[in-house]
């Protein structure tokens, strides 16, 4: 197949990541350290409420609990230049990454020509990740932070199935990053973009690559490949998400160092529980979509 070299892509990556350094640089020393200021008033604040509700203290309740509201609104707008700037810095370097194969490797004459079909199965994946962790979960507080149960992973694993690893992964990306910029968990949004990224390519690969799970298998070998798929990706999440989790909030936002472990540990309980229901729900699902799928023409080649 004819390859042709191209610098295009790696003289916009390079501008653009030139650009998010200094938009992350100006965010973090302004508006993200208002919010670390604005996170130890919620804190005290928050103490004093549990101390009231304890009976170990006095104050007026209801005054503390909207002082509470406020200051968390404002801390949640306060984190969100960063976080985006962070997510663009990111993105930048995705894209530079691919600039550099484009220059290096060449592309293609066939790349890029993707059909209608298959860029509205990934938007539809990337809504449905997004509505997976939005509105299917369950938060828990860990201190000024939370971290949560969700069902984001089953469809970004499910649309690895489904698309392959790369349109799998970058629905999954796409879709759940939105979900925390829109969302509490504004600060996760770079790394998830990133972790998510990972579990598509990751899952795409072993299902399409290694077990070639569109060919003719039989129900058993499809049913035990997608179920290793689904658990390939998951597996690199639960060690990848606390461990990233860690070095992510200590040296880049700048989180204390006993509150980034006390959140890895809770977010290796979280992520295995969500792991656990990806792997089922995805399988599940993927399984009993493949023979209409088939039968349609819709699996990937």
């Amino acid at each position: 197949m004819k390859r042709t070299k191209s610098f295009t892509l790696l003289i916009v990556a390079a501008f653009l990541l030139l650009l998010s350094i200094i938009f992350a640089l100006v965010t973090y020393r302004n508006s993200y350290q208002k919010s670390v200021a604005t996170g130890e008033e919620l804190s005290a604040v928050k103490k004093q409420i549990t101390a009231i509700e304890e009976g170990t203290a006095t104050g007026d309740l209801d005054a503390l609990q909207e002082e509470k509201t406020a200051l968390s609104d404002l801390k949640l707008k306060q984190e969100k230049p960063y976080s985006f700037s962070l997510t663009f810095l990111f993105l930048s370097i995705l894209l530079l990454i691919k600039g550099l194969y484009n220059a290096f490797h060449g592309i293609s004459e066939e790349f890029g020509k993707t059909d209608a079909a298959k860029l509205a199965q990934a938007g539809l994946m990337a809504a449905l990740c997004y509505i997976g962790f939005a509105f299917l979960k369950l938060d828990i507080p860990v201190g000024p932070e939370k971290t949560a149960f969700h069902f984001g992973n089953v469809f970004c694993v499910l649309g690895a199935l489904l698309l392959g690893g790369f349109w799998g992964g970058l629905a999954g990306a796409v879709g759940m990053t939105i979900g925390d910029l829109t969302t509490a968990y504004v600060t996760s949004a770079p790394k998830t973009f990133v972790l998510k990224l990972c579990i598509g390519l990751i899952a795409g690969f072993v299902a399409h690559t290694l077990f070639k799970i569109n060919k003719r298998h039989t129900k058993k070998y499809i049913t035990v490949a997608t179920i290793v798929s689904c658990s390939a990706g998951m597996v690199f999440n639960i060690f990848a998400d606390p461990i990233t989790g860690y070095f992510y909030k200590t040296y880049l936002l700048g989180v204390p160092q006993d509150l980034s472990k006390a959140l890895a540990k809770m977010a290796a309980v979280t992520t295995s529980v969500n792991a656990v229901t990806a792997v089922i729900f995805a399988s599940i699902i993927f399984l009993a979509l493949r023979p209409a799928l088939k039968k349609a023409g819709l699996l990937i080649k």
